[in-house]
């Protein structure tokens, strides 16, 4: 898929779903990767906590599951960590 099209599905996705009040986490760049991403929600205590819940368990980013680290969150992009809610990257 094209890089616009999977940016304007990411952006589709986030604006039908943020009527749900996904907690906020706002970053000052134009991306956080989701090992820090994560680091922000203060829902680990660790980044050793993170390294094995991603591998384990994964989140959902923007409907899809996800296991890296790396991954590249942008503004707009949901972010699910079962059991302990949803959220939403904003820009300051």
């Amino acid at each position: 898929m094209h890089d616009e099209q999977m940016r304007m599905k990411r952006i589709y996705f986030a604006l039908k779903v943020v009527k749900n009040l996904h907690k906020q986490i706002e970053i000052d760049t134009e991306f956080i990767t989701l090992g820090q991403f994560l680091k922000l929600t203060n829902i680990f205590e660790s980044g050793g906590m993170i390294k094995a819940f991603l591998q384990d368990f994964g989140v959902m980013v923007n409907g899809e599951q996800e296991h890296r680290r790396g991954r590249k969150l942008y503004e707009h992009d949901v972010i699910e960590v079962e059991q302990n809610g949803s959220y939403i990257v904003t820009k300051k």
